[in-house]
């Protein structure tokens, strides 16, 4: 069984190393990378609804499976409004008919 702690530092480091990342893309790189990372943000609600059934199928705790559950619908949240914004965007280069 792996450590909470281990997996807490891992959680910070991915953190604080996405933040520096992002920070330094040129802002018109955001739009082309906002739409990729959409889609692969899929991934997120697959382990969402993977760690869930593996905590419901191991007889967690009902906390586990309530955390399990709110993880499937923060990550759905997260990938319809990424979704959302990024078609927001696009439609600024659309030429305007009329």
């Amino acid at each position: 069984m792996i450590n909470p702690i281990v997996l807490i530092i891992v959680f910070v480091v991915c953190t604080v190393l996405g933040y520096f990342i992002i920070r330094n893309v040129p802002s018109l790189l955001h739009t082309p990378l906002m739409s990729g990372m959409n889609a692969l943000s899929g991934v997120t609600i697959v382990g969402a609804i993977a760690a869930t059934g593996i905590a419901y199928l191991a007889g967690s705790g009902f906390l586990a499976q309530l955390a399990g559950g709110l993880a499937i619908v923060l990550a759905a949240i997260n990938v319809f409004g990424g979704f959302g914004v990024t078609h927001r965007m696009l439609r600024m280069f659309n030429k305007k008919k009329g």
